[in-house]
């Protein structure tokens, strides 16, 4: 029997991952529904080899070539999404999709009740790669912010035994790891140049940038915990030599943010932060 297909794209940023994107993979191809497309682009692995095998009609190995960041990489995989495609998925080759993840997304995404949803995101769970095993704690359930500006993924660290979040919500924003996104509400927030996050941020803070720019053109942002996935936050570990100027980097990207949303408490915060960083952490 075939298997229905939902209109649907995953654009998945690799870098180095041939340790979990196996297992990322085999989650996607294991949905009750399969995904239209799936994009996978590299953002600089050392041998590329290892994505050969992934290619077939429905996924596409993009190789730019040379070392990008994953703001630029996700751009770069953004055109190559089917003009008429309705939903897109931004999945970290480090989060697995338990298998009726995408069924469940797209009947929340058409149910009328939730017309305003611009993005939404499930329970992420802990996962061990090490071991093959999951954490039994939480990773995300929605990303929020203390009163002065500093965002957060909500519940990470804390044991699944519980039981909190189990009923859907509007949320702040929404992690990188696991954006499932409208592509309606893509579109009309766009920066020039069809780039769905900012061209000048390299990596960190951009899930911050979409998830504030969908709520500024009226869109809702939901975590509905039925959609459930793991994710390990260790893909890009060999990443770690850069771990001062990754600071600096997230700093300022935050610190930008806060300006544009005008924020005086959130921007005075994110200044005293990035100075830190930039001038004091040696």
């Amino acid at each position: 029997m075939t298997k229905p297909t939902a209109n649907t794209a995953i654009i998945i940023v690799a870098f180095n991952s041939e340790r979990c994107l196996p297992k990322a993979m085999h989650a996607i191809a294991t949905q009750t529904v399969a995904p239209r497309q799936v994009i996978i682009v590299d953002a600089g692995s050392h041998d590329t080899r290892y994505l050969d095998k992934y290619c077939s009609p429905t996924t596409a190995i993009v190789k730019p070539g040379s070392a990008l960041g994953f703001c630029q990489a996700n751009n770069i995989g953004y055109q190559h999404v089917a003009s008429d495609c309705d939903y897109i998925l931004l999945l970290n080759p480090d989060a697995f999709l338990s298998e009726t993840f995408l069924e469940r997304a797209v009947a929340h995404f058409e149910d009328p009740s939730y017309w305003e949803c611009g993005a939404l995101t499930g329970m992420a769970l802990g996962y061990d790669l090490d071991n093959d095993i999951p954490t039994g704690t939480y990773d995300s359930t929605g990303v929020f912010h203390t009163w002065y500006g500093r965002w957060y993924d909500r519940g990470q660290g804390e044991s699944i035994a519980e039981g909190r979040y189990s009923a859907p919500e509007a949320i702040p924003a929404i992690t990188g790891a696991l954006f499932f996104i409208r592509k309606e509400a893509l579109d009309s927030i766009l920066y020039p140049g069809r780039n769905l996050f900012d061209p000048s941020f390299f990596m960190y803070k951009e899930d911050i940038d979409l998830s504030l720019r969908l709520r500024n053109h009226r869109w809702t942002l939901y975590y509905f915990p039925d959609l459930v996935a793991h994710h390990c936050r260790g893909w890009d570990t060999d990443r770690s030599a850069m771990s001062r100027s990754a600071r600096v980097s997230s700093a300022r990207n935050e610190l930008w943010i806060h300006r544009r949303e005008r924020k005086v408490v959130p921007t005075l915060y994110s200044l005293a932060k990035y100075a830190a960083v930039k001038w004091f952490d040696q």
